[in-house]
């Protein structure tokens, strides 16, 4: 007896669970040798005075009274004891313990012993607890995500649904009559739209069928009664013989987005059909200034695509320049557009451009650069508008100008001759008749000296009226001082450009200024330089008349004391250089030759000196000095 008693209590100990009993009161009788070690206890530490159980050293203070009620609740009604509590252990931490005991009867049914065990459940307990969380918090996740998920069965039988779908759908969960498969089904079944329905319900069967996945879009009834367009998708779960475990799905509602995109297609129908209706060529550029896009007319226009003439070696921007833009007008055109592309400014100005069949037509571009946020530029938009016949009626308004000037110049030519002549000739003829009358009193015998010298005071003194005249005609002619200010020079040349840029396009010709830097301010009359230059200028423009293009060239540089001025145009030259100032000389068939003649007298009461000569490589120059201090020639 002693022998098994020592191997029981041998096996007690070695036992992996903390064993103990006590007596049919209550009282603490044994606790093995395991219960011990882990908690630190002995069989004295676990009773009170008074020999009853104390707990208070072996469990967690917040657990002390559900402990102690339980354990008494079993010790007066004999059932068995179960409790999960933090059990403090031998190093001062607490575990998860569960403790069971149960009592030991006699044969008339009377508690002799009650037998406990008492098993570490703490690793059990913390995975359960990270399990439950991380379950909360995947409901949680899955409930708050702004989509519909939902899972089907192999059979595609609906079992779950996230809570912002049953929302969505309406579904009471409180009623149990159903149950929660019938509850989805029945719901998924009301809910899709009746036009959508025989679609939906074939693609889920083929899926279901074949295995692969599933994504459509349809429209799903709101618990309001409302219609909402969802982009449907959903997935397999298989098992490792690829059989169908469960089908995963989500659903999202689209409605909005679908309402967004029809009306941005829309609105992009209205702006593409104002585009293509509006009457002008229209063209988009990226930053770089490569073509990215070009309107139908503009396209029928030009008569080929944006890639068309693209080649190796050089951009798509310079190829398409070289085949639309006229090779007069390409140089200027690549310059402006080049400064543009450079600094980010707008764009405009007026040129040829070659249409689809071959001829050129005068066009107006504008081209503005589209910023960002940030204001950088992230395309450049352009427009042409076709201005060929508002160029014709400019040229013909012109020309009709011009023959109303030359009209009004002969006019007043003839008036001013027939004034000259007019005033001259009574003096003229009062000269003629005295000098007859002088003549037959010198010529009678005897000689009437008196009478012939009274008849040689009234010649003197008409001839002296015929001078008046001449002078009065010659005061029309003559230059003061009293207009002249310190003007620039180059300001004078540009405004003279300007004024004659529209006769120089009508032409189809190009005027090229170059004006040396730092030039000084003269002292001039404006407006006679001015009719200087606008004059020269003309006449280098209809020189180069003939050849219906080329480029007249102006340049101002400082020589010395003076700043000379230099037009040269490409025309056919001068035949006689000094003959072309004289008054009423002219090259033209309807010229009057007063304008160079005129235009020298106004420089060289400047000070200066004005004369032609004709270029080496063709062409004729005519230039003009101007000095430093200009002083007015009196004397002239």
């Amino acid at each position: 007896m002693r022998e098994r008693e020592k191997h029981l209590e041998q096996l007690i100990d070695t036992v992996p669970a903390m064993i103990w009993s006590m007596s049919s009161e209550g009282r603490p009788i044994y606790l093995n040798r395991r219960i011990m070690e882990v908690t630190g206890a002995t069989l004295d530490t676990v009773k009170a005075s008074d020999g009853s159980l104390s707990l208070k050293k072996m469990i967690h203070p917040n657990f002390w009274e559900l402990a102690e009620q339980t354990f008494t609740r079993s010790v007066v009604t004999g059932a068995p004891y179960n409790i999960k509590y933090l059990q403090h252990r031998a190093g001062g931490t607490y575990r998860w313990t569960q403790t069971r005991a149960e009592p030991l009867r006699d044969e008339a049914g009377k508690i002799i012993r009650w037998y406990g065990v008492s098993v570490d459940i703490h690793d059990l307990i913390t995975t359960q607890t990270e399990l439950n969380l991380r379950k909360q918090e995947l409901t949680r996740l899955i409930d708050l995500v702004p989509s519909f998920l939902w899972r089907l069965t192999p059979t595609g039988a609906p079992n779950f649904f996230n809570r912002r779908f049953i929302d969505f759908l309406g579904i009471d969960e409180g009623d149990l009559k159903q149950s929660q498969t019938e509850q989805y089904a029945a719901a998924l079944k009301a809910a899709i739209h009746p036009d959508d329905a025989s679609r939906v319900w074939a693609e889920i069967k083929d899926c279901l069928s074949s295995g692969r996945p599933y994504a459509m879009r349809y429209r799903l009834r709101r618990h309001d009664g409302v219609y909402r367009w969802m982009d449907g998708r959903a997935e397999p779960l298989l098992d490792d013989d690829g059989s169908i475990i469960q089908w995963y799905g989500l659903s999202h509602d689209i409605d909005d987005q679908l309402r967004v995109e029809d009306a941005l297609r829309e609105s992009e129908r209205s702006l593409r059909q104002l585009v293509e209706t509006l009457p002008a060529l229209i063209y988009c550029a990226a930053p770089n200034g490569e073509p990215i896009y070009r309107s139908e007319k503009l396209g029928e226009f030009l008569g080929f695509g944006l890639g068309d003439k693209d080649a190796e070696g050089r951009t798509r921007l310079v190829g398409t320049l070289e085949a639309i833009i006229h090779p007069d007008d390409l140089p200027d055109v690549k310059e402006k557009y080049g400064r543009s592309l450079a600094t980010g400014t707008s764009y405009a100005m007026k040129h040829r451009l070659r249409r689809a069949d071959g001829e050129f037509r005068w066009v107006e571009t504008r081209t503005a650069a589209m910023r960002n946020a940030e204001g950088e530029i992230v395309q450049w938009n352009g427009i042409c508008f076709e201005i060929e016949d508002q160029v014709r009626a400019q040229e013909a308004l012109t020309l009709t100008q011009e023959r109303l000037a030359r009209a009004a110049q002969a006019a007043s030519l003839a008036e001013l001759s027939a004034s000259i002549a007019h005033e001259v000739n009574q003096p003229l003829a009062a000269v003629v008749a005295n000098s007859h009358a002088c003549q037959r009193w010198l010529t009678s015998d005897p000689p009437n000296l008196e009478r012939a010298q009274k008849t040689i005071e009234r010649i003197i003194r008409d001839a002296n009226s015929a001078a008046d005249v001449v002078g009065r005609v010659r005061a029309l002619f003559r230059q003061t001082d009293q207009a002249r200010n310190l003007c620039p020079l180059d300001a004078i040349l540009h405004e003279a450009r300007d004024l004659m840029m529209e006769e120089a396009a009508r032409r189809r010709m190009r005027i090229d200024v170059e004006v040396e830097a730092g030039l000084p301010s003269l002292e001039l009359d404006r407006i006679q330089i001015q009719q200087v230059l606008v004059n020269l200028i003309r006449n280098g423009l209809e020189a180069m008349e003939p050849a219906r293009r080329g480029v007249l060239r102006v340049r101002t540089l400082r020589a010395v004391d003076f700043v000379r001025t230099e037009v040269r145009d490409t025309g056919m030259g001068l035949g006689a250089p000094d003959k072309v100032f004289e008054a009423f000389f002219s090259t033209k068939p309807n010229g009057m030759g007063m304008g160079l003649a005129i235009s020298r007298t106004i420089i060289e009461t400047h000070g200066g000196r004005l004369w032609a000569e004709n270029n080496e490589d063709g062409g004729a120059a005519f230039i003009f000095t101007l000095p430093v201090e200009a002083k007015a020639n009196h004397d002239r």
